[in-house]
C-alpha cells in the first residue's frame, strides 16, 4: 500500500506542472512582421494570464515547418498574411475547425472559411503620378491593360503573393481568357520590369519613373503618417490614389488571418486568442496600430491616415472563392510573360 501511495503521489507531481503549463501557454507562429504588435500580445498576456510563445518568420518558411513537425508540432496557432497562405495551408490540412460562435458571428462570411478567419483587411488601391495622369484615366484595375498607359506601369514580380491573389479576384469576375489577355495588356504597358515591393512602387510613382502602380493600402497610410516631413510632402503632393472598379463589385481586398493548427497541444488558448483578436479592442489596434481595417465591420476606425484617403466600396466577394483560382492565376500569367 505503501508503494502504491507514493507511485501515486509521485504521478500526481508529474502531471501537474505540465496541467498548469497547459493553461498558461500560447504557442504562436506568426508571418506578421509589425513591432506594433507587441500591445496586442501584451494584452492578452495581462487580460488571460496565458504567456505567449512565438516564432517568427517568413510564413512559407512557418508553413513548412509546421507540416515538417507533423503530429509533433508545438504551434497553437497559425497566422499569416495573404488568403492564398491561408488557403495553401487549409489544403494541406493544418487547421482544425475552432467550433467558436463568437468568431463566426463577429467575422463576416466572406472574410473566413471552414478553419480560418481574417483579422485585419488591407485594400489593393492604384497609386498614379499626379503629373502624368489624372484619377480617371485608371478607374478601375482592368484600365491597367489600356494601351494609352503604354511605358506607365509598374507593379512588383507575377509571382508575388498580393499580385497573385488579386489576379485570382479578376479570374473569379471576368474568367482565365479575359484576365490573360488582361494581363498581356498589363505587360506591354510595363514602365520596366516587375520588382520591388509595394513602397518601391509608391516612391517610384511619386519620382516620376512610373506613372500607375498598385499598393496595398497600409503602405500609402504608412507614408502619410510618417513622421518624415519630406516623406510625406511626396505622397500628398505627387501621388493620388483611386479605389478601383467603384462602379461595378468593389476594391480588391485582401487580409491577415489564422486558425487553430490541428495538433495544437493548447487547443482551448488557441481558441481563447483567435477570440480575442476578433474582440473590439484588438480590431481597433490592427487599424490604429498597422493602418488596416477592422474584420468586423461594427469597429469603427479612428485613424487619420485611413479617413484622408476616404471610403469605399469593398468587394464582398468570399476570399475563399477567389483562392480557388490562384493556381489558374499563377499560370496565365507566365503565358502573358508577366515575370
Amino acid at each position: 500500500m505503501k508503494h502504491m501511495l507514493l507511485g501515486l503521489l509521485a504521478a500526481m507531481a508529474m502531471s501537474a506542472p505540465a496541467h498548469a503549463e497547459e493553461k498558461q501557454v500560447l504557442n504562436l507562429y506568426s508571418a506578421r512582421h509589425y513591432q506594433v504588435d507587441e500591445a496586442l500580445y501584451d494584452d492578452f498576456e495581462a487580460t488571460t494570464g496565458i504567456r505567449i510563445n512565438r516564432v517568427e518568420g517568413n510564413e512559407q518558411e512557418l508553413l513548412e515547418r509546421i507540416l515538417r513537425e507533423g503530429e509533433h508540432s508545438p504551434a497553437d496557432v497559425f497566422i499569416t498574411v495573404d488568403v492564398a497562405r491561408l488557403a495553401q495551408a487549409e489544403a494541406n490540412n493544418v487547421f482544425a475547425e475552432t467550433g467558436s460562435a463568437y468568431l463566426d458571428e463577429r467575422i463576416p462570411a466572406h472574410l473566413r472559411a471552414k478553419t480560418w478567419y481574417a483579422f485585419s483587411q488591407r485594400a489593393r488601391l492604384i497609386i498614379y503620378n499626379k503629373r502624368k495622369l489624372q484619377a480617371e484615366d485608371v478607374p478601375t484595375y482592368e484600365s491597367l491593360a489600356d494601351p494609352k498607359l503604354k511605358g506607365l506601369v509598374c507593379s512588383r514580380s507575377g509571382g508575388d503573393t498580393y499580385n497573385l491573389t488579386l489576379v485570382a479576384s479578376l479570374v473569379e469576375a471576368l474568367g482565365v481568357e479575359a484576365t490573360e489577355q488582361w494581363a498581356r495588356g498589363v505587360v506591354a504597358n510595363f514602365a520596366r520590369s516587375p520588382k520591388g515591393g509595394d513602397l518601391d512602387q509608391i516612391k517610384e510613382v511619386a519620382t516620376g519613373r512610373c506613372g500607375v502602380a498598385v499598393s496595398n493600402s497600409y503602405y500609402v497610410a504608412r507614408m502619410l503618417n510618417s513622421d518624415r516631413v519630406e516623406e510625406r510632402n511626396l505622397v500628398e503632393q505627387r501621388v493620388g490614389i483611386v479605389w478601383p472598379n467603384q462602379a461595378d463589385r468593389g476594391t480588391h481586398v485582401n487580409i491577415s488571418g489564422g486558425g487553430l493548427v490541428k495538433t495544437a497541444p493548447h487547443p482551448k488558448n488557441a481558441v481563447k486568442f483567435l477570440e480575442y483578436l476578433a474582440s473590439d479592442s484588438a480590431q481597433r489596434h490592427f487599424a490604429n496600430g498597422n493602418n488596416e481595417w477592422p474584420a468586423v465591420p461594427s469597429v469603427a476606425v479612428d485613424n487619420p491616415a485611413l479617413d484622408e484617403m476616404g471610403a469605399f466600396k469593398a468587394d464582398t466577394r468570399s476570399l475563399w472563392d477567389i483562392a480557388l483560382h490562384l493556381v489558374d492565376a499563377q499560370k496565365l500569367l507566365d503565358r502573358a510573360g508577366y515575370r
